[in-house]
């Protein structure tokens, strides 16, 4: 299994993009880039510990590998505005890619060269893994959890619509429809 670290604005709505491809086999709703001490919802929501709200994806390469993971990443967020995403603004909600191996690093350069050359101008950090913080018990599969949350009906439902049209190859079984 390989791991890494994707801030694309909130977790709730980035871990239910992920939780749907095939190969990927756990997604960790949780926080990177401060201290310990700040790595919980209250202290992050400030914008103030240098946190970003990530997601941390455990996949199967063999399943799928990184260019398509990191394909999903690109399509399925806004990685053109500054710490933010929609209604959501903050440090806390930059793009971010957090990779755990050379192979990634090179994986994401590439791709954001590419995006570059089509005239996107991408802003999200590339940066090596820093120590990760589960976020909290509550937050994980929070739409799973939650489908009526006002938030949640308004920010993924969009986001599932582009993945099932782009992307219908690289969905589990259970998530076709």
């Amino acid at each position: 299994m390989k791991t890494i670290l994707l801030g694309g604005g909130c977790f709730w709505c980035t871990e239910s993009v992920f939780d749907s491809l095939k190969g990927v086999s756990s997604v960790i709703s949780g926080y990177a880039g401060g201290a310990s001490d700040t790595a919980n919802y209250h202290a992050v929501c400030t914008g103030e510990t240098g946190h970003v709200e990530v997601i941390e994806v455990s996949y199967d390469e063999s399943i799928v590998g990184i260019d398509e993971i990191l394909s999903v990443f690109f399509a399925t967020h806004d990685p053109t505005t500054l710490n933010r995403q929609g209604n959501d603004i903050g440090t806390q909600y930059a793009s971010a890619i957090f990779y755990t191996e050379d192979e990634q690093a090179k994986a994401a350069e590439a791709m954001i060269e590419s995006l570059r050359s089509e005239g996107v101008d991408v802003v999200t950090r590339l940066e090596p893994a820093p120590t990760f913080y589960a976020a909290e018990d509550y937050h994980q599969n929070y739409y799973a959890n939650n489908p009526t949350q006002a938030y949640c009906n308004f920010a993924i439902p969009p986001k599932l619509a582009k993945l099932r049209a782009n992307f219908a190859h690289l969905l589990k079984d259970d998530q076709d429809t």
